[in-house]
């Protein structure tokens, strides 16, 4: 006996740019705010270094009491973010360039 089990055909996988260009907005957007909460850091263990703010939140003996772990973590990430907005820019239409119309000199007769 041969069973044939039948599925439904489901929605068609598409081929085009840019599928997943809202969720890379939001994660755009996220890393944005983690890039902005990493600089933050970086500038307070700087500051802690210089003795303009007070105790840092990492032990100093740890990887992460370093100011420059933070600024480079910071870049990476607004790159990654930046990455991110320009896979999820919609495509523009191609621009349209409109013709300026022709200025006219305008003479006027004095009134004498």
């Amino acid at each position: 006996m041969v069973v044939r089990i039948r599925f439904r055909r489901g929605p068609r996988v598409e081929r085009r740019k840019g599928k997943n260009s809202r969720l890379a907005w939001v994660a755009a957007g996220l890393l944005t705010l983690g890039s902005v909460c990493c600089l933050i850091l970086g500038m307070w263990r700087l500051g802690v270094d210089f003795g303009w703010a007070g105790e840092f939140v990492f032990p100093a003996e740890s990887f992460f009491s370093h100011w420059q772990v933070w600024m480079v973590s910071a870049l990476l990430i607004h790159m990654a973010s930046w990455k991110l907005n320009r896979y999820g820019k919609p495509a523009e239409a191609p621009a349209v360039v409109e013709s300026q119309p022709q200025k006219t000199e305008k003479k006027f007769a004095a009134n004498a």
